[in-house]
């Protein structure tokens, strides 16, 4: 299968992430033992499986293959990160 990702599904991929993180914290962080396990799934699944997918993307690489810069992966990575930053400053000043 080979998913094309772009700046967009980065974005959409850093949203999710951002929003999703708080949530999962409460739900299973702490400085406890107890939910380690349930939490390191949970970031797996709702956060870096998305981020793989929407932004690093399935299937071989152009770049990889000619052994060069990717430089479009540095900017999907850059709207990943943007985006999951935005939604971050935006519920700190909001107050959600």
């Amino acid at each position: 299968m080979t998913l094309r990702p772009t700046p967009w599904t980065a974005a959409a991929a850093g949203v999710l992430a951002a929003l999703v993180w708080p949530l999962l914290w409460a739900k299973f962080g702490g400085s406890t033992e107890q939910g380690g396990f349930e939490l390191i799934v949970a970031t797996l699944v709702v956060i870096a499986l998305p981020a793989h997918a929407f932004v690093v993307g399935f299937g071989p690489s152009q770049a990889a293959a000619e052994r060069r810069l990717d430089t479009d992966l540095l900017k999907r990575i850059g709207w990943w990160l943007s985006a999951a930053a935005g939604v971050t400053l935006l519920r700190g000043v909001t107050g959600l």
